[in-house]
Formats: C-alpha cells, structure tokens, sequence
C-alpha cells in the first residue's frame, strides 16, 4: 500500500518530529510512506471571513497540485465522519481489497481545508470535535496508521 500524507505547514518541534520519525520507521515493514509538505500561508490571526478563505483557498491550491495520480483522498475535518480504530482499519482493509492501494490523507493549516480540496475528497474524517494543532495532527494520523494496519493484521498493539 501506498500512503501519501499532504500536510500544511512544516513541522518544527523537535518532540514531534522524534515521534513521527518513530511512526515512520515502524510503518516502513506495512506500506510505503511519503510526506509532502505545503507552504503555509502568513497571515495576521485576527482575519476576516472573507480573507481565511482566501488563505484556504491558497493553501488548497497547493495541496491540489500535491495530488499525485489515481488516489483514495481522505481530508481530516472536524466536521467530517468519525469512526473507531477498529472501523477505520476496517475502512483502510477494503480500500486495499478493492484496489485502492494509493491512499492520501489531507491536513489542513490552521484555517482548515478550502472548499475545493473538501470537494475532491473521497472521505473527509475527524478524529474529534476538539481542535487539534495541525504539526500534532500529523503524529497522531501516523500512530493511528499504524494501529490500523497492526490490526488488520492481527498483532498485538491495539488494546
């Protein structure tokens, strides 16, 4: 499987990125992973509606030309579907039965994902109503992968 993570902002803590580091080597043995990086957009944090959406429309933009072929597109959104480990490994488990071995996961930047990057997704999925900072979100979309493809596989990890 192939799993490709487009994500907004670079990730400058180094606590997080020692732990996606982790994450990644322990899903080098289940999948293929890439990381793409966007920039994001500088913007003062007392914005108008009018001027967040154009800075999601922006960083949508370049998440868009991140796309790369035929992929099963999952954007993380607070709004969107929330499921269980054990349902989303599930999810992962047909999607890869099916044929859809390229999978891209989306996370947007502070202001949330444009409209169209929305639009093109094949799933948008929360992990919860709270709001989460986008560099940390990152390293819990790795761990929770990683717990996917051990349960599919029936290893112990998940309790």
């Amino acid at each position: 499987m192939n799993i490709t993570i487009i994500a907004v902002g670079k990730v400058r803590e180094k606590y997080l990125k020692s732990g996606i580091e982790e994450y990644r080597k322990r899903l080098g043995r289940y999948c293929r992973l890439r990381i793409a990086e966007v920039p994001d957009v500088q913007a003062p944090e007392d914005l108008s509606p009018a001027q967040m959406e154009e800075v999601r429309r922006k960083e949508g933009e370049n998440i868009l030309k991140n796309i790369k072929g035929n992929t099963h597109i999952i954007a993380l959104d607070i709004k969107g579907r929330r499921m269980s480990s054990e349902e989303m490994a599930t999810y992962m488990d047909r999607l890869g039965v099916t044929g859809s071995s390229n999978i891209t996961f989306i996370i947007g930047g502070s202001n949330g994902l444009s409209e169209d990057v929305l639009q093109r997704a094949d799933m948008q999925l929360s992990f919860s109503e709270m709001t989460f900072p986008h560099q940390l979100m990152r390293l819990i979309l790795l761990e929770q992968i990683y717990r996917w493809f051990r349960i599919n596989r029936g290893e112990p990890y998940h309790k």
